[in-house]
């Protein structure tokens, strides 16, 4: 091919500055250039692949392209810099992933191309390969001083192979092997997100470097379902980022099996159109198979970032931060706080994830697990948007308080904690509360015909002090409550039904004296005066006439606890609007940032463990491991039916992991690092010490939080 056909090539490489080419005289780079082809990229486009096995150099002509391998950060190459010189002279596979970071033009010389160079050039061949030979020499120079210094800190692995037991035996592999060479991709059909190393939970992409056992944590699994979750997220932002670098989204409450996400920078564009581009666009990233990026950014250049990104929530939280470094994690560009263990690629997300239009912003349908529910995809959109509606409606109030007070994160609560604002926020949480509890009082006086109140909610919830503080607002108004609770109407234990395994499940409908209940209630709301029944839990005997004698006065109402007390098949009997339901549970939390939120279910867990550690005397661990049964009954016997609730109360207090963090860090430092509950209290820990630490005195006795600190000011 003669130099005339391509006269841009030579000006170009030229003008790119590029030692390579102008170490050569002037006549070699004119016969030189033709043999290069010009190609221009696009943001984002892949050049070559981690693994590739193309052969062709390449040199960067105007632009910028991001160079990285297995997710890790290793440089960038500008105007005047190549790469691929590796494949091109040695033919081996290509070592990193190099994306275009802005619009790219490149100059490409194939192997093939480089052969012809050769016929028709032997010499200039000779001088292009020598030139090429001595940058890989300085290269591997630098990486030499590069590791000599990094040994300074740092010691090399003692031993060049270690034993790993996996579940089919005893393997023998070299030190430095990621978990994931280790484990399958899926056990069955649930996918494998994680490693458990001696009960402790790592990423799969992290290395062995010691004998240890190793098991394979499945997205079925209480921490893998947050694992797996937590990375659709985490793909989502880089879908929005690749289809606008301008578009912000914030991941919001989780609703079951799907999250709202709220949109800034998208304009007046209609959301449908939004929500079906971006659902187009995280297929194709899963499809992609793009790595997991995770790096270690200083805070200053984190705080910098995320400011000038739209992330303020996570810059705000660099304030407190009191490591030198912050762990980022992206599938791309868009990175947030790395938590914890993700997916080491976009490839292990099921294609099912769906993104949805939902009242001014979106919903992320869960895929993978939550394609597995047995509706049909509109009934399950349906049901998400149903979800999502009674969210809003739950943490709306709470919501629009916290924003008045400008505590919208994290980061915005420790910036007031260090600005001395505690004392104010800790009375203006607890007035709040107050204040909801006595207008719920206020809407029962409202209401004559109510003769019976259920209180229900979640483990943890704060319900018996709820009950306490209900019962004096309602004596303010002039009304007589009488309580009485579920939890003596159990049957006898021998005859209390067993769940799949076999084990007693006391959170059953069945598991209560239902016709002895209703026979009581109905005698009661008659004026009858009722020896109510009473459950000896040390002996499981129930005894239908052991409780006190009860009776409800013309002002009476019945205040009922229990986790049945939603269920309407309990008051079937009644008529209709003498039932008052309140669902009890600490709901609105804040963001850390864009990527994660506080989950209200570890806030509950955190709550049960230093009250039962604190005034019970059971161990973190037992609580840990039991946790899953307990919620897998609160989703079947309490939040199918918390829209039947007439009122519902947000338990939550901004300040509470600040000061149950005085009483759980210990606690939870007394799990064994060899416990299989080991790796959720090292991911409660990490999650206490990003809260700046309140000491319980400025509590008030009638706090919610001091059911579970201690030191209420109510007999229990």
């Amino acid at each position: 091919m003669g130099a005339s056909q391509h006269p841009p090539a030579k000006r170009q490489l030229d003008r790119s500055g590029s030692p390579l080419v102008l170490a050569l005289p002037d006549a070699d780079r004119e016969r030189l250039a033709p043999f290069f082809e010009i190609v221009e990229l696009e943001p984002g486009a892949v050049v070559v692949r981690e693994g590739a096995t193309d052969r062709a150099l390449y040199v960067v002509l105007e632009g910028t392209a991001r160079i990285g391998r297995r997710g890790l950060f290793l440089g960038e190459a500008r105007r005047g810099g190549h790469f691929g010189e590796l494949a091109l002279v040695a033919g081996r596979p290509r070592a990193a992933t190099v994306t275009a970071r802005t619009r790219l033009v490149l100059a490409v010389l194939t192997r093939e191309r480089y052969g012809d160079l050769a016929q028709e050039f032997p010499a200039l061949a000779l001088s292009l390969i020598t030139a090429l030979v001595g940058g890989i020499a300085e290269r591997l120079l630098e990486v030499t001083d590069s590791v000599g210094l990094l040994l300074e800190e740092r010691a090399l692995p003692r031993r060049a192979s270690v034993e790993v037991a996996l579940e089919d035996g005893l393997r023998t592999v070299r030190t430095g092997t990621p978990y994931s060479l280790l484990l399958p991709e899926r056990i069955g059909d649930v996918p494998v997100v994680a490693a458990l190393v001696d009960h402790k939970l790592l990423a799969l992409s992290a290395p062995v470097s010691c004998d240890c056992n190793v098991t394979a944590l499945l997205a079925d699994h209480w921490e893998g379902e947050r694992i797996y979750r937590q990375s659709e997220g985490l793909a989502l932002l880089e879908a929005a980022r690749r289809l606008d670098p301008a578009l912000v989204l914030a991941l919001g409450h989780s609703v079951g099996f799907a999250q709202r996400v709220s949109v800034s920078g998208h304009g007046d564009g209609p959301m449908d159109e939004l929500a079906k581009r971006l659902e187009e666009q995280l297929q194709t990233l899963v499809a992609d198979a793009a790595p997991l990026r995770e790096e270690w950014w200083t805070v200053d250049e984190a705080r910098a970032h995320f400011a000038a990104q739209g992330g303020a929530t996570l810059a705000a939280l660099l304030d407190t931060w009191r490591e030198p470094a912050v762990p980022l994690v992206a599938y791309g560009e868009a990175y947030a706080l790395r938590f914890g263990p993700m997916l080491p690629s976009t490839a292990r997300l099921a294609p099912g994830v769906r993104v949805l239009p939902d009242d001014g912003g979106l919903l992320m349908v869960y895929g993978g697990l939550a394609t597995a529910l047995p509706e049909v995809p509109a009934t399950l959109v349906a049901r998400a948007r149903e979800a999502s509606q009674q969210a809003v409606a739950m943490t709306e109030d709470q919501e629009k308080w916290l924003q008045t007070l400008g505590i919208t994160s994290v980061g915005a609560f420790n910036r007031a904690c260090v600005r001395g604002d505690v004392s104010q926020l800790i009375r203006v949480s607890e007035g709040f509360q107050e204040k909801r509890i006595g207008r719920i009082a206020d809407e029962l006086a409202a209401r004559p015909d109510v003769r019976v109140v259920c209180i229900s909610g979640p483990s943890s919830s704060g319900k018996t002090t709820f009950i306490k503080r209900l019962s004096v607002q309602l004596q303010v108004n002039g009304t007589r409550p009488v309580g009485l609770s579920l939890d003596d109407y159990y049957v006898d234990r021998e005859k209390n039904p067993r769940d799949a395994r076999g084990d007693y499940d006391f959170e059953a409908f069945e598991a209560l004296r239902i016709e002895l209940f209703q026979e009581h209630l109905e005698r009661l709301l008659r004026g009858e005066s009722v020896r109510t029944a009473h459950y000896h839990f040390p002996s499981g005997t129930s005894d239908p006439e052991g409780g006190p004698l009860l009776s409800l006065g013309p002002s009476d109402v019945l205040l009922l606890e229990g986790i049945h007390g939603l269920n309407p098949r309990l008051f079937a009997a009644l008529p209709p609007g003498s039932v008052f339901r309140v669902f009890v549970c600490p709901l609105a939390q804040l963001p850390f940032d864009q990527l994660t939120r506080v989950h209200a279910s570890d806030v509950r867990l955190l709550r049960r463990i230093v009250r039962d550690r604190h005034g019970r005397g059971s161990m973190p661990a037992a609580n840990i491991l039991r946790w899953p049964s307990v919620r897998a009954g609160e989703r079947k016997h309490i939040f199918p039916y918390q829209h039947y609730a007439d009122a519902v109360f947000d338990s939550s207090l901004i300040y509470e992991l600040s000061v149950l963090k005085v009483f759980a860090e210990r606690y939870l430092l007394e799990v064994p690092q060899n416990d299989p509950a080991y790796a959720t209290a090292f991911r409660l820990l990490g999650l206490l010490d990003r809260f700046v630490t309140i000491y319980p005195d400025h509590v008030p006795p009638t706090s919610i939080l001091r059911e579970f600190i201690g030191g209420s000011g109510f007999e229990y």
